[in-house]
């Protein structure tokens, strides 16, 4: 190897190992947090310092209580339904925009585009009063109708742009076995397009399980908060168990992590194919 290539991959290293602490601190603060005392982070020492006496106490007290549990259920079952959503609707539009020609098909794919501009704040007040006006106002199904809208726009590009590399030629040949058009988009656009869905997949469940805003603005009762809402539970009205909140932050981390790592090949490769094609 040259020195030009020695160097290059030792910067990769260097950039990789910088990352690595990046993302990983936050983390290493949170589960560290978790295991203090409740006053032990106010004792004057350096928050990064490791727990005096650790404890489990937080972490038994969080998953003994039940609530956690609803929460992540509620989280689960928004994000499940979102997803699948965002896939089935995004595939059928991108299949539309790479696949058939009609006059009004690039002012339709641009218009959608222009959604991704769209601030997210500026719609809460119309989505919380649309959803008080249809009776869906403090239910998890309020959240899944923004979810699904706020996050068509960047997957309907992105699967667009998949869809248009995957070879004219198979549908022409299924076409001449007598496959209908909604035959050959569920028999050879979709599994063709497997390592894009799953991408999408992975990045818009890691976008929707760390929602906040909307979560915030439309549910109310606690039955029916999503993880991200969880802390509410460890905060007074003059004080807060910061160790608590961390350990709650933590557990809602790690089901998303252990996803994403089950899941980072496909990712890859999903990332990858367009360019590979």
């Amino acid at each position: 190897m040259t020195m030009r290539g020695i160097l290059r991959n030792l910067a990769l290293i260097i950039f990789a190992v910088a990352w690595l602490l990046i993302a990983g601190i936050p983390f290493y603060f949170m589960a560290l947090t978790g295991l203090k005392e409740r006053f032990e982070l106010f004792s004057g020492g350096s928050v990064f310092a490791f727990p005096q006496a650790p404890t489990l106490a937080n972490f038994e007290d969080i998953l003994s209580s039940g609530t956690f549990f609803q929460f992540l259920f509620n989280s689960v079952l928004v994000v499940a339904v979102s997803v699948g959503l965002i896939l089935l609707f995004s595939a059928m539009a991108s299949y539309v925009f790479a696949r058939l020609t009609f006059r009004l098909n690039r002012p339709l794919f641009m218009l959608i585009i222009a959604g991704l501009v769209i601030p997210l704040h500026v719609t809460l007040i119309p989505v919380y009063l649309f959803t008080r006006s249809i009776g869906l106002y403090d239910t998890l199904w309020a959240l899944v109708g923004p979810y699904v809208a706020f996050n068509l726009p960047l997957s309907i590009f992105i699967l667009t742009e998949f869809m248009r590399q995957i070879p004219r030629e198979m549908e022409e040949a299924a076409r001449i076995d007598g496959s209908t058009p909604i035959g050959t988009f569920f028999r050879i656009m979709l599994p063709l397009s497997r390592p894009g869905l799953a991408t999408l997949a992975i990045y818009n469940a890691v976008i929707l399980w760390n929602e906040f805003v909307f979560a915030f603005v439309l549910i109310i009762t606690p039955k029916n908060r999503t993880l991200p809402l969880a802390i509410w539970q460890y905060q007074g009205e003059y004080a807060m168990n910061i160790p608590a909140i961390m350990a709650v932050l933590t557990l809602s981390a790690l089901p998303l992590i252990v996803v994403y790592i089950l899941g980072q090949e496909r990712v890859t490769r999903g990332m990858m194919a367009g360019a590979l094609k």
